[in-house]
Protein backbone atom coordinates (compact mmCIF):
# COMPACT_ATOMS: atom_id res chain seq x y z
CA UNK A 1 0.00 0.00 0.00
CA UNK A 2 0.83 3.74 -0.26
CA UNK A 3 1.57 5.72 2.91
CA UNK A 4 3.08 9.03 3.93
CA UNK A 5 5.95 8.21 6.12
CA UNK A 6 7.58 10.58 8.22
CA UNK A 7 10.81 9.39 8.09
CA UNK A 8 12.32 12.63 10.23
CA UNK A 9 11.68 16.16 10.96
CA UNK A 10 10.55 18.05 8.36
CA UNK A 11 11.23 14.77 5.75
CA UNK A 12 7.30 13.36 5.03
CA UNK A 13 7.79 10.90 1.88
CA UNK A 14 4.87 8.87 -0.03
CA UNK A 15 6.32 5.56 -0.49
CA UNK A 16 5.04 1.85 -0.85
CA UNK A 17 4.90 -0.12 2.64
CA UNK A 18 4.30 -3.31 3.27
CA UNK A 19 0.69 -4.77 3.46
CA UNK A 20 -1.41 -4.81 7.03
CA UNK A 21 -1.90 -8.47 8.44
CA UNK A 22 -4.96 -8.45 10.62
CA UNK A 23 -4.86 -9.61 13.60
CA UNK A 24 -7.54 -11.28 16.30
CA UNK A 25 -9.59 -8.51 17.85
CA UNK A 26 -7.79 -6.32 14.90
CA UNK A 27 -9.95 -4.16 11.98
CA UNK A 28 -8.42 -2.81 8.62
CA UNK A 29 -9.54 -0.26 7.00
CA UNK A 30 -9.52 1.94 3.84
CA UNK A 31 -8.68 5.63 4.65
CA UNK A 32 -11.47 7.44 2.25
CA UNK A 33 -10.25 10.62 4.12
CA UNK A 34 -7.53 12.38 6.36
CA UNK A 35 -7.54 15.35 7.62
CA UNK A 36 -4.27 17.65 8.60
CA UNK A 37 -4.54 18.92 11.76
CA UNK A 38 -2.20 22.09 13.91
CA UNK A 39 -0.85 18.73 15.86
CA UNK A 40 0.08 16.87 12.88
CA UNK A 41 2.35 20.45 11.33
CA UNK A 42 3.58 20.80 14.81
CA UNK A 43 4.98 16.59 14.67
CA UNK A 44 6.56 17.20 11.36
CA UNK A 45 8.67 20.53 12.13
CA UNK A 46 9.12 19.39 15.97
CA UNK A 47 8.75 15.86 16.67
CA UNK A 48 6.75 14.75 19.38
CA UNK A 49 7.84 12.12 22.35
CA UNK A 50 5.29 9.78 21.39
CA UNK A 51 6.68 9.40 17.87
CA UNK A 52 9.03 7.45 16.47
CA UNK A 53 10.61 7.79 13.18
CA UNK A 54 9.76 6.17 10.49
CA UNK A 55 6.09 6.87 11.60
CA UNK A 56 2.47 7.27 9.58
CA UNK A 57 0.94 10.34 11.69
CA UNK A 58 -2.64 11.57 11.04
CA UNK A 59 -5.80 11.17 13.11
CA UNK A 60 -8.55 13.02 11.86
CA UNK A 61 -9.75 10.06 9.81
CA UNK A 62 -12.65 8.61 8.11
CA UNK A 63 -12.85 5.38 5.89
CA UNK A 64 -14.84 2.00 4.77
CA UNK A 65 -13.56 -1.09 7.06
CA UNK A 66 -12.37 -4.34 4.72
CA UNK A 67 -11.47 -6.58 6.92
CA UNK A 68 -12.39 -7.48 10.12
CA UNK A 69 -10.10 -10.03 12.52
CA UNK A 70 -11.25 -12.93 14.73
CA UNK A 71 -13.66 -11.73 17.98
CA UNK A 72 -14.46 -8.30 16.62
CA UNK A 73 -18.42 -7.84 16.92
CA UNK A 74 -18.34 -3.78 16.90
CA UNK A 75 -17.86 -3.64 13.37
CA UNK A 76 -18.01 -5.81 9.63
CA UNK A 77 -17.02 -5.40 6.28
CA UNK A 78 -18.81 -2.27 4.78
CA UNK A 79 -19.16 0.21 7.50
CA UNK A 80 -18.15 3.45 7.01
CA UNK A 81 -16.20 4.48 10.10
CA UNK A 82 -14.94 7.84 11.79
CA UNK A 83 -11.65 7.71 13.70
CA UNK A 84 -10.57 9.90 16.01
CA UNK A 85 -7.16 10.15 18.36
CA UNK A 86 -7.04 9.55 21.91
CA UNK A 87 -7.16 5.61 22.86
CA UNK A 88 -7.93 5.31 26.38
CA UNK A 89 -5.78 2.38 27.89
CA UNK A 90 -9.06 1.34 29.66
CA UNK A 91 -7.43 0.49 33.01
CA UNK A 92 -5.30 3.20 34.79
CA UNK A 93 -6.83 5.50 37.19
CA UNK A 94 -8.09 8.04 34.58
CA UNK A 95 -9.62 5.61 32.24
CA UNK A 96 -11.18 3.71 35.20
CA UNK A 97 -12.69 7.31 36.05
CA UNK A 98 -13.83 8.53 33.25
CA UNK A 99 -10.96 10.86 32.25
CA UNK A 100 -9.39 8.84 29.62
CA UNK A 101 -7.45 12.12 28.30
CA UNK A 102 -5.61 11.75 31.55
CA UNK A 103 -4.61 8.08 30.75
CA UNK A 104 -1.35 7.15 32.53
CA UNK A 105 -0.02 5.55 29.11
CA UNK A 106 -1.91 8.22 26.47
CA UNK A 107 -1.93 6.05 23.74
CA UNK A 108 -2.66 7.78 20.41
CA UNK A 109 -3.76 7.02 16.62
CA UNK A 110 -1.15 8.59 14.70
CA UNK A 111 1.73 8.58 17.54
CA UNK A 112 2.27 5.55 19.27
CA UNK A 113 0.14 3.55 16.53
CA UNK A 114 0.09 4.20 13.31
CA UNK A 115 -2.09 7.22 11.44
CA UNK A 116 -3.98 7.42 8.53
CA UNK A 117 -1.86 9.09 6.31
CA UNK A 118 -2.38 6.24 4.07
CA UNK A 119 -4.44 3.87 1.66
CA UNK A 120 -5.25 1.66 4.97
CA UNK A 121 -4.91 1.87 8.90
CA UNK A 122 -4.62 -0.72 10.91
CA UNK A 123 -6.72 -0.43 14.20
CA UNK A 124 -5.38 -2.22 16.81
CA UNK A 125 -7.55 -4.36 19.78
CA UNK A 126 -7.18 -1.77 21.88
CA UNK A 127 -8.21 1.00 19.25
CA UNK A 128 -11.16 -0.86 18.36
CA UNK A 129 -12.50 -1.54 22.49
CA UNK A 130 -11.41 1.57 23.66
CA UNK A 131 -10.72 4.05 20.92
CA UNK A 132 -12.83 6.58 19.16
CA UNK A 133 -14.43 4.51 16.42
CA UNK A 134 -17.91 5.26 15.33
CA UNK A 135 -20.21 4.42 12.56
CA UNK A 136 -20.77 7.11 10.02
CA UNK A 137 -24.25 9.12 9.40
CA UNK A 138 -25.49 8.23 6.58
CA UNK A 139 -25.74 12.06 5.80
CA UNK A 140 -22.29 12.57 6.24
CA UNK A 141 -19.62 11.93 3.17
CA UNK A 142 -16.30 10.85 4.57
CA UNK A 143 -14.50 14.09 4.29
CA UNK A 144 -17.11 15.48 6.64
CA UNK A 145 -17.03 12.40 8.95
CA UNK A 146 -13.44 13.02 9.45
CA UNK A 147 -13.99 16.65 11.26
CA UNK A 148 -15.69 14.73 14.12
CA UNK A 149 -12.53 14.37 15.85
CA UNK A 150 -11.68 18.31 15.54
CA UNK A 151 -14.98 19.06 16.67
CA UNK A 152 -14.52 16.27 19.60
CA UNK A 153 -11.93 18.11 20.87
CA UNK A 154 -14.08 21.70 20.33
CA UNK A 155 -16.66 20.24 22.74
CA UNK A 156 -14.26 18.29 25.44
CA UNK A 157 -13.28 22.38 25.34
CA UNK A 158 -15.88 24.21 25.92
CA UNK A 159 -17.34 21.55 28.58
CA UNK A 160 -14.04 21.87 30.36
CA UNK A 161 -14.83 25.82 30.30
CA UNK A 162 -18.76 24.73 31.79
CA UNK A 163 -20.04 27.32 29.10
CA UNK A 164 -23.35 28.22 30.56
CA UNK A 165 -26.32 29.95 29.26
CA UNK A 166 -26.15 33.44 29.00
CA UNK A 167 -22.23 33.60 28.75
CA UNK A 168 -20.32 35.54 26.73
CA UNK A 169 -17.82 33.55 25.07
CA UNK A 170 -14.43 35.48 24.00
CA UNK A 171 -12.47 32.94 21.09
CA UNK A 172 -8.84 33.84 20.59
CA UNK A 173 -7.42 31.81 17.12
CA UNK A 174 -10.14 31.99 14.45
CA UNK A 175 -8.74 28.74 12.79
CA UNK A 176 -10.98 25.51 12.45
CA UNK A 177 -11.43 24.78 15.88
CA UNK A 178 -12.01 28.28 16.94
CA UNK A 179 -14.60 28.30 14.47
CA UNK A 180 -16.40 25.09 15.21
CA UNK A 181 -16.15 26.56 18.90
CA UNK A 182 -18.41 29.51 17.46
CA UNK A 183 -21.00 27.22 16.19
CA UNK A 184 -20.66 24.76 19.44
CA UNK A 185 -20.82 28.12 21.98
CA UNK A 186 -23.85 29.12 20.45
CA UNK A 187 -25.42 26.12 20.63
CA UNK A 188 -24.43 25.69 24.29
CA UNK A 189 -25.78 28.90 25.04
CA UNK A 190 -23.20 31.85 24.63
CA UNK A 191 -25.35 34.69 24.05
CA UNK A 192 -22.47 37.31 23.03
CA UNK A 193 -19.48 35.63 21.21
CA UNK A 194 -16.28 37.31 20.29
CA UNK A 195 -13.57 36.45 17.74
CA UNK A 196 -10.26 37.60 17.76
CA UNK A 197 -7.56 37.21 15.16
CA UNK A 198 -4.54 37.90 14.50
CA UNK A 199 -4.49 37.89 10.59
CA UNK A 200 -6.90 39.85 8.50
CA UNK A 201 -7.62 36.65 6.00
CA UNK A 202 -8.55 34.24 8.85
CA UNK A 203 -10.62 37.04 10.32
CA UNK A 204 -12.71 37.59 7.35
CA UNK A 205 -12.58 32.80 6.46
CA UNK A 206 -14.18 33.32 10.20
CA UNK A 207 -17.29 35.46 9.84
CA UNK A 208 -19.56 33.01 7.89
CA UNK A 209 -19.95 31.10 11.11
CA UNK A 210 -21.51 34.55 12.62
CA UNK A 211 -20.02 35.53 15.41
CA UNK A 212 -21.21 39.03 17.38
CA UNK A 213 -17.58 40.50 16.99
CA UNK A 214 -14.88 40.40 15.21
CA UNK A 215 -11.35 41.98 15.78
CA UNK A 216 -8.19 41.76 14.91
CA UNK A 217 -5.60 40.90 17.39
CA UNK A 218 -4.06 44.37 18.49
CA UNK A 219 -2.95 47.13 21.51
CA UNK A 220 -6.45 47.83 21.02
CA UNK A 221 -8.51 44.79 21.13
CA UNK A 222 -8.47 44.63 25.45
CA UNK A 223 -10.62 47.89 24.62
CA UNK A 224 -13.03 46.41 22.50
CA UNK A 225 -13.61 43.56 24.37
CA UNK A 226 -14.29 45.85 27.21
CA UNK A 227 -17.04 47.98 24.76
CA UNK A 228 -19.25 44.93 23.80
CA UNK A 229 -19.16 43.32 27.07
CA UNK A 230 -20.30 46.58 29.33
CA UNK A 231 -16.66 46.80 30.61
CA UNK A 232 -17.00 43.55 32.22
CA UNK A 233 -14.92 41.05 29.89
CA UNK A 234 -15.93 37.95 28.88
CA UNK A 235 -16.96 34.86 31.13
CA UNK A 236 -15.07 32.05 29.15
CA UNK A 237 -12.09 32.81 27.31
CA UNK A 238 -10.69 29.75 24.65
CA UNK A 239 -7.63 30.12 23.63
CA UNK A 240 -7.07 27.84 20.67
CA UNK A 241 -4.31 29.00 19.02
CA UNK A 242 0.02 28.24 19.87
CA UNK A 243 0.92 31.78 20.75
CA UNK A 244 2.13 32.46 24.70
CA UNK A 245 1.18 36.33 23.13
CA UNK A 246 -2.47 35.11 23.34
CA UNK A 247 -2.20 32.96 26.04
CA UNK A 248 -1.24 36.31 28.30
CA UNK A 249 -3.81 37.96 27.04
CA UNK A 250 -6.59 36.02 27.66
CA UNK A 251 -6.55 37.05 31.08
CA UNK A 252 -6.77 40.83 30.38
CA UNK A 253 -10.00 39.73 28.42
CA UNK A 254 -11.60 37.76 30.95
CA UNK A 255 -14.17 39.46 33.46
CA UNK A 256 -14.50 38.32 37.23
CA UNK A 257 -15.02 34.45 37.48
CA UNK A 258 -14.02 33.89 34.00
CA UNK A 259 -13.11 30.66 32.88
CA UNK A 260 -9.53 30.79 30.92
CA UNK A 261 -8.98 27.62 28.86
CA UNK A 262 -5.57 27.33 26.97
CA UNK A 263 -6.56 25.14 24.58
CA UNK A 264 -3.76 25.04 21.88
CA UNK A 265 -1.22 23.87 22.84
CA UNK A 266 2.64 25.17 22.56
CA UNK A 267 5.45 23.73 20.34
CA UNK A 268 8.38 22.55 22.10
CA UNK A 269 11.05 25.55 22.50
CA UNK A 270 8.28 28.33 22.84
CA UNK A 271 8.69 30.54 26.09
CA UNK A 272 7.47 30.32 29.09
CA UNK A 273 4.26 32.94 29.69
CA UNK A 274 4.58 35.95 32.25
CA UNK A 275 1.75 36.44 33.76
CA UNK A 276 0.45 38.70 37.27
CA UNK A 277 -1.24 36.37 39.35
CA UNK A 278 -2.85 38.47 41.04
CA UNK A 279 -5.26 39.14 38.09
CA UNK A 280 -6.33 35.47 38.69
CA UNK A 281 -6.27 36.22 42.58
CA UNK A 282 -8.42 38.87 42.81
CA UNK A 283 -10.79 38.56 39.78
CA UNK A 284 -11.48 34.70 40.82
CA UNK A 285 -10.38 33.58 37.49
CA UNK A 286 -10.53 29.72 36.26
CA UNK A 287 -7.27 28.58 34.35
CA UNK A 288 -7.34 25.54 33.04
CA UNK A 289 -6.31 23.49 29.44
CA UNK A 290 -7.80 20.70 27.78
CA UNK A 291 -6.99 18.62 24.91
CA UNK A 292 -7.95 16.03 22.55
CA UNK A 293 -11.38 13.76 23.19
CA UNK A 294 -13.14 11.15 24.63
CA UNK A 295 -14.84 7.97 22.61
CA UNK A 296 -17.71 10.01 23.80
CA UNK A 297 -16.93 13.39 22.53
CA UNK A 298 -16.43 12.00 19.43
CA UNK A 299 -19.99 10.21 19.10
CA UNK A 300 -21.43 13.44 19.94
CA UNK A 301 -19.62 15.10 17.43
CA UNK A 302 -21.11 13.16 14.19
CA UNK A 303 -24.25 13.17 16.22
CA UNK A 304 -24.23 17.14 15.93
CA UNK A 305 -22.70 17.37 12.61
CA UNK A 306 -25.37 14.92 11.39
CA UNK A 307 -28.09 17.38 12.74
CA UNK A 308 -26.63 19.80 11.16
CA UNK A 309 -25.69 21.76 13.89
CA UNK A 310 -22.34 22.21 12.93
CA UNK A 311 -21.83 22.01 9.01
CA UNK A 312 -18.64 19.98 8.39
CA UNK A 313 -18.40 21.06 4.84
CA UNK A 314 -18.32 24.35 5.75
CA UNK A 315 -15.07 24.06 7.04
CA UNK A 316 -13.10 21.50 4.35
CA UNK A 317 -11.40 24.30 1.70
CA UNK A 318 -8.88 22.51 0.03
CA UNK A 319 -8.57 18.78 -0.72
CA UNK A 320 -5.18 16.68 -2.14
CA UNK A 321 -4.76 13.40 -2.86
CA UNK A 322 -2.06 11.28 -0.68
CA UNK A 323 1.08 11.97 -3.25
CA UNK A 324 0.71 16.31 -3.26
CA UNK A 325 0.61 15.42 0.79
CA UNK A 326 3.70 18.02 1.27
CA UNK A 327 1.59 20.63 -0.69
CA UNK A 328 -1.44 20.07 1.72
CA UNK A 329 0.45 20.61 4.51
CA UNK A 330 1.84 23.64 3.27
CA UNK A 331 -1.18 24.86 2.69
CA UNK A 332 -2.88 23.75 5.75
CA UNK A 333 0.41 25.54 7.68
CA UNK A 334 -0.43 29.00 5.62
CA UNK A 335 -3.79 29.90 6.85
CA UNK A 336 -4.95 30.12 3.18
CA UNK A 337 -8.25 28.06 4.17
CA UNK A 338 -9.45 26.42 7.03
CA UNK A 339 -9.23 22.20 6.95
CA UNK A 340 -7.23 20.23 4.19
CA UNK A 341 -8.26 16.86 3.81
CA UNK A 342 -5.88 14.10 2.05
CA UNK A 343 -7.72 11.22 0.13
CA UNK A 344 -5.51 8.41 -0.14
Amino acid sequence: MKAAILEDIDRLVVREVEDYEVGKGEVLIRVKACAICGSDIRIMHHGNPRVKFPHIIGHEIAGVVVEVGEGVEKFEIGDRVAVGADVPCGKCFWCQNGMGTNCAINYAIGYQFPGGFAQYILLNSLSVEQGSVHKIPENLSFDEASLAEPLACAINGLEMANLEVGDTLCIIGAGPIGCMMIEMGRHMGATNIIVIQRSQLRLDLARKFNADHYFLSDRHVEEKVKEVTDGEGADVVMVTCASPEAQEQALLLARHRARINFFGGLPSGARNISISSNLIHYQECMVLGSHGSLPRHHQKALRVMEKGMVNPAEYITHRFPLEEIQEAFRVAESHEGLKVVVNP
